[in-house]
């Protein structure tokens, strides 16, 4: 089954492949679509301090009475968090939050702060390592098992390789069939870094692009599920979100192949036109 699969991270963990985004989820909405994915079987759950919804992911974890040990949990480091120690301290608001005693993979969520994201040529490089380096420091006292970045460039992860012997267990970027990033892909996979995709759908803005939608009707499927077994054959740990049940039940219903030729095909459409969310800065907007 789709939710049993699992990719192994460059220091040994397992990270399930497919999980359940949580983002633009408040407490109540994450707590009730986290306790429902784990009743259907998913098993990695992706937070972030930006969110606002820590509390909400880590008591919908309770109430579905799924063993700790099973459950695979991100959070990420806000992207302001620029110093040593308030990265330190905000991964100990994260825990208490959350009510864990540790998490699985925690990330910086971006390079810039979202205020400078798509409009600043300032890469932080400074302030990553000093974040780098409070999260080395808590995965070395058990709070975290793996560490990891989101929406950083080359530039950004060879100033990490650079100076730090602990090489990023992820790189979490934009990745849907319309804006593949292949490069940065295959230099992630160069250095071992899994690269997990969020926004699998594009906010949900390419579901309607023609191409996609007359491919996933020659695969009885639905152009969402073309859009997550796309990022599935490119080996990356894909995170939709959703908080409707049967949404989460199609998403993880992946049981077929895109051919080769087809897989190519897809690769060479290019459409960001995100619609009513392009303002986001992970779009390519402004706050």
């Amino acid at each position: 089954m789709i939710l049993d699969q699992t990719l192994s991270l460059n220091n040994g963990v397992k990270i399930p492949q497919m999980a359940l985004g949580t983002w633009l989820l408040d407490d109540e909405a994450a707590k009730q679509a986290v306790s429902e994915a784990l009743a259907l079987g998913y098993r990695h759950i992706d937070t972030a301090q930006a969110y606002g919804n820590e509390k909400g992911v880590g008591e919908g974890i309770r109430k579905a009475g799924v063993k700790r040990e099973d459950v695979f949990v991100t959070t990420k480091v806000a992207a302001e968090h620029k110093d040593y120690d308030s990265v330190k301290e905000s991964i100990d608001d994260s825990l208490s939050r959350l009510g864990l005693d540790y998490l699985d993979l925690l990330i910086i969520h971006s390079p810039q702060p979202w205020a400078e994201v798509n409009q600043s040529t300032n890469r932080y490089f400074e302030g990553n390592l000093a974040a780098w380096s409070a999260m080395e420091d808590a995965l070395k006292a058990g709070k975290v098992r793996a560490i990891g970045v989101s929406n950083f460039l080359e530039a950004d992860l060879e100033n990490i390789l650079s100076h730090s012997s602990t090489v990023p267990a992820v790189n979490q970027i934009l990745a849907h069939i319309g804006n593949t990033p292949l490069k940065l892909i295959d230099y992630c996979k160069s250095h071992n870094i899994t690269v997990e995709a969020y926004s699998p759908v594009g906010h949900g803005a390419v579901l309607n692009q023609p191409q996609i939608k007359q491919m996933a009707a020659k695969y009885g499927v639905s152009p969402a599920q073309l859009c997550l077994r796309y990022d599935w054959q490119l080996g990356m740990v894909i995170l939709p979100k959703t908080a409707n049940p049967e949404h989460m039940k199609q998403n993880a219903d992946l049981a077929f192949e895109i051919s080769p030729a087809d897989m190519a095909s897809l690769e060479k459409i290019v459409d960001k036109d995100y619609g009513d969310a392009s303002y986001f800065p992970v779009y390519g907007g402004k706050l």
